[in-house]
């Protein structure tokens, strides 16, 4: 038995973009331009430039670390709740039904306004649980979560300059985002567990917008628009950022969400720093908005909030229960 396998990545498959100017206001349109190009292509990229300190970054993975290292029962106390927030040990998430559960564990927070999350009742929504074992934790994930945000903020901007829309087209109604944040943890997963098992199977990503803070490990894959699975390794001091299903539904398909999976063949442990970037849950998802009433290929108008909900009901296990 072996490993699910992907091909070196060539230079020019997977766009590095430095988005400096479009955070400093130097030359937004230039960025604009290159965020479009790429998420017509392989809606895959590289950004540097992100302004995230350092610091932030390792203070935000040492407490995931401390918390994944921690005895089951004690991560048990702040288990998954109804609203989706907590861990999620292994065996509680699958990215489709025939597949076999991911080989992983997760801890998801979300955007809280003074303390709380739950002002408007929606399903997705609710408080945060944080564990009484680790007291940095929460200090430390909310300014990790704070700083990657403003990056997706940024990069919406970007996008929709870059479908010569008002800049701010994608942010009117981001005040109560249902935007979630989540440390994956993914053991050495064994060879002879065999090429059907995954770190987190072959699936897209629900939402709008995700941006990603690997660790060195690598094992991320990704497939290409010719079915052909290549890696996306760690570059230092870079996001990774990929179009969500969301996103590509708002612009008709013209941005693409793309396939991937993660194989941890290591021998070491890998951590991801995901940010999982979505607007307020009234938020209308209409690419007729984007591109006038004569569009091709539109789909019905869905909000963010009833989209969400649905696809979380297919992936995750505790919420058939």
């Amino acid at each position: 038995m072996s490993y699910a396998t992907a091909k070196k990545v060539e230079a020019h498959q997977i766009p590095v973009i430095d988005i400096t100017p479009l955070r400093d206001g130097s030359d937004p349109a230039a960025v604009a331009a290159e965020l479009h190009a790429a998420s017509q292509g392989l809606g895959f990229i590289y950004i540097t430039g992100h302004g995230i300190p350092d610091a932030v970054i390792e203070a935000a993975r040492a407490s995931a670390y401390s918390f994944f290292r921690n005895d089951a029962a004690h991560k048990a106390r702040v288990g998954v709740s109804a609203s989706h927030r907590g861990w999620i040990g292994q065996g509680g998430a699958k990215m489709q039904t025939d597949a076999k559960a991911d080989f992983k564990e997760s801890f998801i927070w979300g955007w809280q306004s003074n303390g709380s999350t739950s002002s408007d009742g929606h399903p997705l929504r609710g408080d945060n649980l944080w564990p009484d074992f680790l007291p940095d934790m929460q200090a430390r994930s909310m300014t990790y979560f704070e700083a990657v945000h403003e990056v997706a903020y940024h990069l919406m901007r970007g996008f929709a300059l870059g479908l010569d829309l008002p800049e701010d087209f994608f942010l009117k109604t981001t005040d109560r985002p249902l935007s979630r944040a989540s440390y994956v943890y993914y053991p050495a997963q064994p060879e002879d567990m065999g090429e059907d098992q995954f770190g987190v199977g072959p699936h897209t990503d629900f939402g709008v917008l995700t941006v990603l803070c690997q660790d060195d490990v690598g094992g991320l894959q990704v497939e290409t628009v010719d079915g052909e699975w290549i890696e996306a390794p760690p570059i230092p001091g870079s996001l990774v950022v990929n179009v969500a299903d969301l996103l590509a539904r708002w612009t008709a398909g013209a941005y693409k969400s793309t396939p991937h999976r993660v194989v941890n063949s290591s021998g070491r442990e890998r951590l991801s720093l995901v940010l999982a970037y979505d607007p307020n849950p009234e938020t209308m998802i209409d690419a007729r908005a984007v591109f006038g009433a004569d569009v091709a290929d539109a789909e019905e108008p869905i909000t963010c909030g009833d989209y969400l909900v649905w696809r979380f009901g297919k992936a995750f296990s505790y919420r058939k229960d």
